[in-house]
Order: C-alpha cells, then structure tokens, then sequence
C-alpha cells in the first residue's frame, strides 16, 4: 500500500466519514479559500491511481468511492511505520512509548490484558 501525503489523506477522511462523492461536492467541505476544483480532481486522481478509491460513471461525470478502509489504511500505516523505525519490532514500538512516557503503567496493564485475552481465543 503506497503512502499519502496529508492532503491526500484529508481527502481520503472525505470518503471514509461521508461515502462515495463526486469531486464537486467535496468543495462544501472547506471554508474559503476554496481548493480549486482541478485540484482536486487531479488528487482524486491520483488516489484512484493509487487504488484507495475507484468511481463509478454517470453520465459525464464520476462518483469516487473508496476501495481501501479507514482500518486497513491504520494497520497498513501502523505496519510501515513499525517496520521504517523499529525494525519491524512492535515491542521497540511499545518500548518507545513507555520510555517516552506515552503509556501510563495503567494504560500499559489493559493492553497486557487485551493481548492475553486475544490469546486465549
């Protein structure tokens, strides 16, 4: 899964929280100044390109939808990010953030519990 760029993603939180779109209707969701509309079409574009969304046709226009999950798109960032900074290590993950004090001791007791829990399924 290729990586956004945080317009990109903005754009991305569109279609997950409001559904398929077309490009047009987008525009009611800034404040001005508003991006111009080839802008964001050719974002659009290219997202499609990248195969988070896809679009359906009507008439002479498009409706985009996505084709990727909000969660999927989460495990799949998560998962790059682990693996460029932690060498693939969840538990250096973890580490990093209790060192960073991130985690408190009782944030960190629920998720042992969650992971035990996981495991006796």
């Amino acid at each position: 899964m290729k990586g956004l760029t945080s317009k990109e993603e903005e754009i991305m939180g569109f279609f997950w929280e409001k559904g398929p779109l077309f490009v047009k209707q987008m525009l009611d969701f800034y404040e001005e100044p508003k991006p111009h509309f080839n802008t964001l079409s050719t974002i659009v574009r290219g997202l499609e390109e990248k195969k988070y969304l896809s679009h359906e046709t009507f008439g002479n226009t498009y409706q985009y939808f996505a084709i990727v999950s909000e969660e999927d798109y989460r495990k799949g960032t998560l998962r790059n990010v682990i693996s460029k900074y932690f060498n693939n290590s969840y538990l250096g993950a973890v580490s990093s953030l209790i060192e960073e004090e991130d985690i408190s001791l009782d944030d960190l007791k629920d998720l042992i519990k969650k992971v035990e829990k996981a495991h006796q399924k």
